[in-house]
């Protein structure tokens, strides 16, 4: 049969189960639906009740454009070399040895294109957090420590001419113009998507778009 939404919500479930608190990251190439899916699970899984999932981007650990500018890097912002990677594998340690203190993650503003400390209070009450971002598989350098400090990874699949298209659309929302959004997901984008694919084997669960939630945002 195949997978459902329902299903990944079952699968979340079961996650909760695990003492103190279980982490479940949710990786792909830019585009491919990650955050959406993300926000949905948390949202459905909460309910009206008490909030016992989080949800906490990888997005939150780009690095500054200051810095980028420091380093030379500002046109590549996106790419592994852009992020604290350490900073982000430190977080979700803390989150699963500290579950009994409010915990505040960064979180990343889209129009600014800036990640803002403190943005994102994970509670006591949560018994699971959902991570997402694209190099949670990565095994170079320090991006090998965050798969460990995971218990299930899953891959985000869609179409990839469905990927491109959303990704775009999601440039233009945030300010680029036509031409300078389709240029950025050729290039920059590309090169990202490409490294984040080579990763997909290491999955725990590869989740096609058939399975997330509709409608929804790829571009995320």
């Amino acid at each position: 049969m195949p997978l459902t939404f329902d299903d990944l919500l079952d699968r979340a479930r079961s996650l909760a189960g695990r003492a103190p608190r279980a982490i479940l990251g949710i990786a792909g190439s830019p585009g491919a639906g990650k955050t959406t899916l993300a926000e949905h699970l948390v949202r459905e899984l909460n309910g009206a009740g008490e909030p016992w999932a989080a949800h906490v981007p990888m997005d939150g650990f780009h690095l500054a454009d200051a810095e980028l500018d420091r380093l030379g890097l500002r046109d590549r912002k996106g790419a592994p070399a852009t992020f604290d990677a350490a900073g982000y594998a430190a977080l979700l340690r803390r989150l699963r040895t500290e579950p009994d203190v409010v915990v505040y993650a960064p979180g990343f503003e889209r129009v600014l294109e800036q990640p803002i400390a403190g943005a994102i209070p994970v509670l006591p009450t949560a018994r699971l957090v959902v991570t997402e971002g694209n190099y949670l598989l990565l095994t170079d350098g320090l991006w090998a420590r965050v798969r460990p400090a995971l218990d299930e990874v899953w891959f985000c699949e869609i179409d990839e001419g469905e990927r491109i298209r959303r990704l775009v659309a999601r440039h233009e929302e945030f300010g680029k113009g036509h031409d300078q959004a389709v240029a950025w997901v050729a290039g920059t984008d590309q090169l990202n998507a490409d490294l984040v694919a080579a990763t997909r084997d290491r999955a725990d669960l590869v989740v096609p778009g058939t399975a997330l939630p509709a409608p929804y945002d790829a571009g995320r």
